[in-house]
């Protein structure tokens, strides 16, 4: 769909046009969907806030700004859904509180966590991003799948955008260690040395 098309359905459905809901719901619902399949514990959890999401996107689309991206601010919709669903779980644990001197030293190298991402499947993937508290797993699913700005995710996180920075740099080392800590136990399972 064309900008100028996408620009249309959204002025059509925010004129409460039903074909223009389903051509937004067709469009949009399968990549946010694989966004809260990332962002939450379970299928089922992402199946409901999909749907949870487009009720809200009915009910917010006369406060989106069309001077900016769409796919951003719907995106934006879905996170702050996931987020306060994460919160009301009480799954969420709060990166914010750590001490300094526990962040690594290191910076992962990008290449080498791109390569672990890549020799494994999605399950693999999803299954490590759910041991993750919920900060790192969602600033990486905000980073990595919607392709969000570090001004984006602080806004969707809610925290400083200079905290951006920490919460990805210790996500992707935890993502790594995860990624590792599968692949060590996949390869124990198998009896291979």
């Amino acid at each position: 769909m064309s900008a100028a098309e996408l620009a249309e359905a959204i002025s059509r459905a925010r004129g409460g046009n039903a074909d223009a809901w389903g051509e937004l719901y067709r469009l949009y619902a399968a990549p946010i969907f694989r966004f809260c399949r990332r962002a939450l514990p379970s299928r089922e959890d992402a199946e409901d806030a999909t749907m949870e999401i487009f009720v809200k996107l009915r009910e917010k689309l006369d406060q989106y700004d069309p001077g900016r991206p769409f796919t951003a601010w719907l995106y934006k919709v879905a996170a702050n859904h996931c987020w306060d669903f994460l919160r009301r779980r009480r799954v969420r644990q709060d990166l914010e509180t750590g001490e300094v001197e526990t962040l690594p030293l290191a910076h992962p190298d990008p290449s080498q966590l791109e390569r672990l991402v890549e020799e494994r499947t999605s399950r693999e993937v999803r299954a490590a991003l759910a041991t993750l508290p919920a900060r790192a797993r969602m600033a990486l699913v905000l980073r990595y799948h919607a392709d969000m700005s570090y001004d984006e995710i602080a806004d969707a996180l809610r925290v400083r955008r200079p905290f951006v920075g920490v919460v990805l740099l210790r996500a992707r080392h935890q993502l790594r260690e995860a990624l590792g800590q599968r692949g060590a136990a996949g390869l124990a399972a198998r009896g291979t040395p």
